[in-house]
């Protein structure tokens, strides 16, 4: 679901810079008003709602598309300096959440302030996966491709790492996390990118709608599944 939120990410927050010609600072600004109401909504709930919860994760990830482009080419930081100062801020509100909360762990999360740094984190991990996936596609000569397969190899040593030792979860939790938006930002490229260029040439319209569609059906599924669990163990 993650994969498939931040692909769709990389792919509207292009539809709207890109297709529609509407800019990436503009962009930017619309795309970082909706994830604030997004997440205003969220930290007043009281319960987890997957609706909600995935739209938050869409809204950084469609803002860190368009706020990664304005650094590297409006501005023209490029992918390489750019990733390095996001990287920096990365670290920086984990160190801070850390010496703050005393945990990274993502479990439990009780208090407003442990979920702001959440979002902010998350804000700042999306926003390095557009960094991150335009220098392996562009600069690197791995091309759309062979960056999505060498950060699709990585999460599979994750996997491997989670399955088959003790090494930290929750570290483990957020290489995953960072590593799923490079991912998204490579085979979003991939998708929506013409054939001479190598890409499927979806466009970005048609594979914001695919991916859109594949995240409901994800979200639907996620609720049934957690329906069935709490009316099993009600009947018990």
């Amino acid at each position: 679901m993650k994969i498939c939120a931040t692909t769709l990410g990389e792919t509207a927050g292009d539809l709207l810079s890109m297709t529609m010609n509407v800019g990436y600072a503009v962009s930017s600004a619309i795309l970082i008003g909706c994830f604030l109401v997004s997440v205003l909504f969220q930290l007043k709930s009281n319960k987890f709602n997957p609706v909600l919860y995935w739209t938050v994760i869409l809204t950084t990830s469609t803002a860190g598309t368009t706020m990664s482009d304005f650094m590297d080419r409006t501005l023209g930081l490029g992918y390489a300096k750019g990733s390095l100062i996001l990287i920096t801020c990365l670290m920086v509100v984990l160190a801070v959440w850390r010496f703050s909360e005393k945990t990274l762990s993502v479990d439990n999360i009780q208090t407003v302030k442990a979920e702001l740094f959440y979002w902010v984190a998350i804000l700042f991990s999306n926003t390095l996966g557009t960094a991150m996936g335009d220098f392996l596609a562009d600069d690197s000569g791995l091309g759309f491709l062979g960056g999505a397969a060498l950060i699709g190899g990585l999460l599979g040593l994750v996997v491997l790492a989670a399955c088959f030792t003790r090494l930290n979860r929750v570290m483990l939790f957020w290489v995953a996390f960072v590593l799923t938006r490079p991912f998204g930002a490579t085979f979003g490229d991939l998708l929506t990118k013409p054939i001479a260029m190598g890409g499927l040439n979806f466009g970005t319209a048609g594979s914001s709608l695919i991916l859109a569609s594949l995240l409901v059906a994800f979200i639907i599924y996620s609720i049934m599944t957690e329906k069935r669990a709490l009316n099993a163990a009600l009947s018990e």
